[in-house]
């Protein structure tokens, strides 16, 4: 059942970058996109986050801080620059760069909280950051977009802040009030950000087209608020219960693939070879990196306790389609844009 559960996830969080590059393509900003997802998918929790806390008001008020850092950069944060970098980035690349998050997070504890990686986790991170290299094309002389790169790395900074705030539970805050309070903060300050025009907000009236099907874009918007968020993070809360944060974060890796395949099935969009061989090695490295975890110490004493929680992000976020990257304007392959127009 946890299994299933995890897979769910996956597969809603993998959906949301193939839902939204045809919306983006025809004049939906990535702020636009990211702010209805988010307000959609809070409403959808909403009651089931209020039913968690069973009255308990005091831990909500307690963990506000935290609540609000995770709105911020977990939830807005990741989900804005993701739907950014894949304006200018196939979603392939786009989610790879950013799931190198569990390295991030592995060279943050060991900086900030002295949980010393071993061997097997050092591997990990560089076999990972290999595989970026090699997701970039930077070793056939392609071009690159240097800006949707940017984007998805600051991405993957908050997916990383998400897996960082999620393994600490001394709040006591209920998972699903902590993702329902992180959902509604951040389609606030998403909304308030729109509202100063901090943050562009354009929608498109034009229907978008999936395998060869148009539809109206509000369908879309609807499916990225109810699938890609509500029920990402609830199936995604439900598996680490089950599971625990080690074996669900296994079977979140599966979200790279089944992004690729939406991206296939929705949009046409195939990885290259080179593209194909970085992600293996960044899905490698994640994985040894996980596994390295097991032999973490704390300032040379073993810790036994895993840091990285499952990732239901983003989680934020998250979705996407196959890498390709090299075939002119700005080294990123348009066909499966094309198609969609």
């Amino acid at each position: 059942m946890g299994i299933g559960f995890a897979l769910a996830s996956a597969a809603s969080f993998g959906l949301s970058g193939a839902l939204a590059r045809p919306l983006l393509d025809d004049g939906w900003t990535a702020g636009s996109v990211v702010l209805l997802r988010i307000v959609i998918g809070a409403l959808a929790v909403l009651p089931f986050g209020i039913a968690a806390l069973r009255g308990r008001w005091h831990l909500l008020r307690r963990s506000a801080p935290t609540v609000l850092l995770y709105g911020g950069l977990a939830v807005a944060g990741a989900q804005y620059c993701y739907f950014s970098a894949v304006r200018t980035l196939e979603v392939g690349p786009a989610l790879l760069i950013e799931y190198t998050a569990p390295a991030a997070v592995v060279l943050w504890m060991w900086l900030a909280h002295g949980q010393r990686p071993g061997r097997l986790t050092v591997v990990g991170a560089v076999v990972a950051a290999l595989g970026l290299v090699l997701v970039l094309d930077l070793f056939s002389g392609a071009d690159f977009d240097l800006r949707g790169a940017a984007w998805a790395l600051a991405a993957m900074v908050g997916a990383a802040t998400y897996f960082v705030i999620s393994a600490d539970d001394r709040h006591g805050l209920p998972p699903l009030a902590l993702a329902t309070g992180g959902l509604v903060v951040g389609g606030v300050m998403l909304g308030l950000l729109g509202l100063v025009g901090l943050m562009p907000m354009a929608t498109s009236s034009s229907h978008v087209t999936y395998a060869g099907l148009t539809t109206a874009p509000w369908v879309p918007i609807v499916v990225l608020g109810l699938v890609t968020a509500a029920v990402a993070y609830t199936t995604g809360i439900e598996a680490s219960r089950r599971l625990g944060s080690r074996l669900a974060s296994f079977v979140a890796l599966s979200e790279v693939v089944l992004a690729v395949v939406w991206a296939w099935l929705l949009l046409d969009q195939l990885p290259g070879l080179v593209q194909l061989a970085g992600g293996a090695l960044i899905v490698a490295g994640v994985v040894g990196v996980k596994l390295g975890e097991r032999g973490v110490s704390a300032v040379g004493i073993a810790v036994g306790t895993d840091p990285l929680p499952v990732a239901s992000s983003e989680h934020e976020v998250v979705a996407r389609d196959a890498a390709g990257l090299g075939d002119g304007d700005g080294g990123v392959r348009r066909r499966g844009a094309r198609a969609a127009r």
